[in-house]
């Protein structure tokens, strides 16, 4: 009678030591607000797209219901300055930046349309195949909110990767 009641005693011991363990790692709490970052190919006669209106010169375009780049395609995200201001350069994974380079190489003439959480906030024009890896895109959204932006994007795309890799 002593061996059931001591085995069942263990096999609680047990079982609470690993319910303890496993809501330990659920509970790191994250340092950004996750963010995600879409690049939609301006629509060609004929494909199916939506129309949209960048917020602060008004124009609008058609882009294509499907992104080409999406969060689990860049690897990080850094703030740029030129004469003309700040911009954001996205970096692409390896698989991405051949997919960029194949179609901003095929589509030039047309904008590329950058997107944070569904709303459209800026556009870059392809003047020639993107063969850097990058896509660097002038975002019309004030200076201030950069950084912040950017920490955002870069926890997500970090956090993205992560599970991609646990799931592999």
């Amino acid at each position: 009678m002593k061996k059931p009641l001591l085995s069942v005693i263990l096999a609680l011991t047990f079982a609470a030591l690993f319910a303890a363990a496993g809501c330990n790692t659920s509970t790191k709490k994250k340092d950004f607000v996750p963010t995600v970052a879409r690049f939609y190919l301006e629509a060609t006669e004929g494909d199916a797209f939506a129309s949209v209106t960048l917020p602060v010169s008004g124009v609008q375009i058609a882009v294509n219901n499907k992104p080409i780049v999406t969060e689990y395609d860049f690897t990080g995200v850094d703030l740029a300055q030129s004469d003309l201001g700040r911009f954001l350069v996205f970096s692409l994974t390896g698989e991405a930046a051949r997919d960029v380079y194949r179609t901003t190489g095929s589509n030039q003439g047309k904008r590329l349309v950058l997107f944070i959480n569904d709303k459209p906030v800026g556009a870059r024009m392809i003047n020639g195949a993107f063969n850097t890896g990058t896509i660097a895109v002038f975002a019309a959204l004030p200076d201030e909110v950069l950084p912040e932006l950017v920490k955002n994007l870069n926890g997500t795309s970090v956090d993205l990767q992560k599970k991609i890799e646990k799931a592999k």
